[in-house]
C-alpha cells in the first residue's frame, strides 16, 4: 500500500509540472509578445495570465488532480490564488523593467520562474489540499 501511495504522488508530482511548466510557457509567450507589441509590462504580464490560467485550472483539476476537488471550493481558490499571483507578477514586471530596464526577454523570464513557484506552493498547501476531495 505504501508504494502505491508514493508511485500515485509521483504522478501527481509529475503531472502538476507537466501543467505547470505548459501553463508558464505559455505565460512566458504571451508576456513576452504583448509587452514587445508594446502593452505596459504591467498590462500585459496580467493579461498574459488571465489566459494562461484558463488552461492552467482546466489541466490542474482535470488531469492533474483528476478532477476530485469540489469545482465549487477548488475554482474560487485557484481564481483568488492566480490572481494574487497575476498581480505579483505584474508588479515584478514593472519594477524589473522600470527599475532594473531589464528586456521583455528577461522580464518575462524572471516573472514566470517568480509567479511559478509562487502557483505551485499556493495550489499545493491550500487549493488542492488532500483533504478537500470531492464533496
Amino acid at each position: 500500500m505504501n508504494q502505491l501511495v508514493r508511485k500515485f504522488a509521483a504522478v501527481r508530482l509529475i503531472r502538476f509540472a507537466v501543467v505547470g511548466i505548459g501553463a508558464a510557457l505559455l505565460f512566458f509567450v504571451l508576456s513576452w509578445g504583448l509587452v514587445s507589441a508594446g502593452l505596459p509590462p504591467f498590462v500585459g504580464s496580467v493579461i498574459a495570465y488571465m489566459l494562461a490560467f484558463v488552461v492552467a485550472y482546466s489541466a490542474q483539476r482535470g488531469w492533474t488532480f483528476e478532477g476530485q476537488h469540489d469545482h465549487r471550493r477548488a475554482l474560487p481558490r485557484y481564481l483568488v490564488s492566480q490572481l494574487a499571483c497575476a498581480v505579483f507578477a505584474g508588479l515584478l514586471a514593472h519594477v524589473a523593467v522600470s527599475v532594473f530596464s531589464a528586456s521583455p526577454l528577461v522580464m518575462s523570464a524572471g516573472i514566470t520562474v517568480a509567479a511559478g513557484a509562487a502557483s505551485y506552493v499556493l495550489s499545493s498547501i491550500w487549493v488542492f489540499r488532500d483533504d478537500q476531495g470531492a464533496a
